[in-house]
């Protein structure tokens, strides 16, 4: 009697690597690749090869998500500390030895030049829910305060380097995973408190607090720049309130249905700086108008409310407290971005997730997305 062994099709070995994927939540990305490829050929095509480049780089980060997705949650989590300490030594060796350009020192020439902050825009929340996954069912009041001290020592030396920017990114995701973790509304609600009336007291005294006599404690000259162009962008109109106020012409004239694909005089006559990076959310929307601004809004907010589903049907405090926190930091990189093209928050060099060109941000966005994936892969596979 002979056994006859049935060979395996090429589909049905392949099957568990694409198996489990959360389909509402590529369709999201999809449309938003979409609408970066179709703004960046538009607000690029003129550019070098931006467009061809940017098309490259969200290839690489579909990549990266792909492979991240295959890693399973607790292999994510046997990566926080060793990534965490080699994030926050990598800071420590910039502020040493560190290349400076322009009067900042963020880089770090390791045989190529690499800029170690971006490390720490994951690491921080992979650290953060580790630390909280370890103290499951018995947190107390000195937890969180460990908690803030391991937040608040890389985004210090970031804050110093200095790189506004990057040190808000990294203190909003891990500030998700503590509020995620439990934090008392008795301690959020009079820093929200403090903050309004800060903002408040800034937008009524800002004429007197803006005069160059004036010192800001924590703050740099520049930095109190930007935020004195962003309360009256006119008093430097050629200056750093030449972005501002070109950001907010491109936007205003695009009206309901935008000037049509390639037809935004602001953008292609030059007028708006930095048109394929930080400001080409002012060129999607004097081409697309408020109908397309509307609906690049709708798909990110449909990638929050996705990510967040993936987040509350999670299987382990560890996976909850990553997803969320990787989901409201994607959304408050566009949130930021949007905000300070249109004038309502101050410049600090933001991309617009898959609509920017740069591709650096591109393929940490695809290793945020491929942990994001990962958990949503990792209970589906638990349920079939």
């Amino acid at each position: 009697m002979s056994v006859v062994f049935e060979r395996p099709s090429l589909w049905q070995r392949l099957r568990p690597v694409f198996s489990g994927f959360d389909l509402p939540l590529m369709l999201g990305l999809m449309v938003l690749a979409v609408l970066g490829m179709v703004t960046m050929y538009s607000a690029g095509f003129d550019h070098g090869t931006r467009f061809v480049d940017h098309g490259r780089n969200m290839l690489i980060a579909g990549l990266v998500l792909f492979a991240v997705a295959q890693i399973s949650p607790q292999r994510l989590m046997q990566l926080a500390v060793p990534l965490y300490t080699l994030g926050v030594a990598l800071l420590i060796a910039t502020a040493l030895f560190g290349i400076t350009k322009k009067g900042a020192t963020r880089w770090l020439n390791l045989g190529i030049v690499i800029q170690p902050s971006e490390i720490l825009k994951l690491a921080m929340p992979l650290m953060l829910a580790w630390w909280f996954q370890k103290r499951e069912g018995q947190l107390r009041t000195l937890d969180f305060i460990a908690a803030a001290g391991l937040l608040l020592l890389p985004v210090g030396l970031v804050v110093k380097q200095p790189d506004l920017g990057t040190a808000i990114l990294i203190l909003s995701g891990g500030l998700y995973v503590i509020f995620f973790a439990g934090l008392s509304w008795r301690l959020i609600l009079p820093v929200v408190l403090a903050a309004a009336v800060g903002i408040g007291a800034l937008v009524s005294f800002g004429d007197a607090i803006c005069e160059p006599d004036v010192k800001w404690p924590l703050l740099r000259d520049y930095q109190k720049h930007r935020v004195c162009t962003l309360l009256d962008p006119s008093k430097d109109p050629l200056g750093k309130g030449f972005h501002i106020i070109q950001g907010m012409i491109a936007i205003g004239s695009g009206g309901l249905t935008g000037k049509g694909l390639m037809q935004g005089t602001q953008t292609h006559l030059e007028f708006i700086p930095e048109r394929t990076t930080d400001f080409i959310f002012a060129a999607f929307a004097e081409e697309f108008g408020l109908l397309g601004v509307l609906t690049l809004i709708a798909t990110f907010s449909f990638v929050l409310l996705r990510g967040l589903t993936i987040a509350a049907e999670a299987p382990t405090l560890f996976t909850r407290l990553l997803a969320g926190a990787i989901t409201l930091s994607i959304f408050t990189y566009a949130m930021v971005n949007m905000g300070m093209v249109s004038g309502i928050l101050p410049v600090v060099g933001i991309p617009l997730p898959f609509i920017s060109y740069g591709g650096t941000a591109m393929t940490t966005l695809g290793l945020a997305l491929g942990m994001l994936m990962s958990i949503a892969r990792s209970r589906r596979l638990m349920q079939s």
